[in-house]
């Protein structure tokens, strides 16, 4: 709702730039809020994503026509940054749950609150489309980001997922024969950077794993070296109750759910 009151009464360009604004929002509130580590190159990766975000996106001086439509966008990034941030704590449930939890809830809002803003239903080949779009951009999209999750941590996912513009971009000269920019390169430039920033980065030291117990599909690795109960099955990956005694040692890992410790 905040999104569109802000493309309602914002530039373009200036909407556009904005909206790189929920990388920054997530990846700051998972560092100095949720407290996941981070460091150096990280940061810088995640400087280069955005920064290439926002080449992509420019086109022209931006000029704010008043405050309430930029406010409101920046709003909407600092609301998805919380979301993206929540849906974290519960990545290690079956993602489809969650996907499906969260369209049952958010639709039905939204439904109503388009209504209550004097809005009405469209027509059935506009659902159609829209219900295409919805399938792929927030279903498909948020199943993935929710496994993502689990093993990067939100920050890294958020920082990923800043790569949708140059995707888009790409996809729209391969399939739509849109010409190939200077701003489209240097953008791509960018995002290489600070996407290999990310992939090569390499975290290690001695940590210690706090005793837990949770359910979610796993395969015996370091970390589940647990006993089975009867009855469940031997197949991996499964999923099962399972309780983690306390650990300390040392290896390369990313602030995934089993890495929340402090540094």
């Amino acid at each position: 709702m905040l999104l569109m009151v802000g493309l309602e009464r914002t530039e373009a360009a200036a909407a556009s730039l904005l909206l790189t604004l929920e990388g920054v929002a997530t990846a700051l509130l998972a560092w100095f809020v949720f407290k996941e580590s981070f460091d150096r190159r990280i940061a810088i990766g995640m400087v280069c994503l955005v920064a290439g975000a926002v080449v992509l996106s420019w086109s022209g001086t931006p000029t704010l026509v008043g405050m309430i439509g930029p406010l409101a966008i920046v709003l909407a990034c600092i609301a998805w940054g919380i979301d993206n941030n929540l849906t974290r704590k519960v990545s290690l449930a079956d993602p489809l749950q969650v996907v499906e939890l969260k369209g049952l809830i958010a639709g039905p809002v939204n439904l109503a609150l388009g209504v209550w803003a004097g809005g009405s239903i469209p027509a059935p080949s506009t659902l159609l489309l829209s219900g295409i779009v919805g399938f792929v951009g927030y279903g498909v999209s948020l199943a993935l980001f929710v496994m993502a999750l689990r093993d990067l941590g939100t920050a890294r996912t958020g920082a990923y997922f800043s790569t949708a513009p140059f995707i888009g971009a790409v996809v729209a000269v391969i399939f739509l024969r849109e010409p190939v920019t200077i701003q489209l390169l240097a953008a791509g430039l960018l995002m290489s950077i600070g996407v290999w920033l990310h992939l090569t980065e390499t975290h290690e030291h001695e940590h210690d794993h706090e005793p837990l117990e949770h359910v979610h599909r796993h395969v015996h690795d370091e970390h589940h070296k647990h006993q089975h109960s009867s009855g469940v099955s031997m197949e991996e990956p499964h999923s099962y109750p399972h309780r983690h005694v306390r650990l300390r040692h040392k290896h390369p890992h990313m602030p995934d759910m089993h890495h929340p410790h402090r540094h």
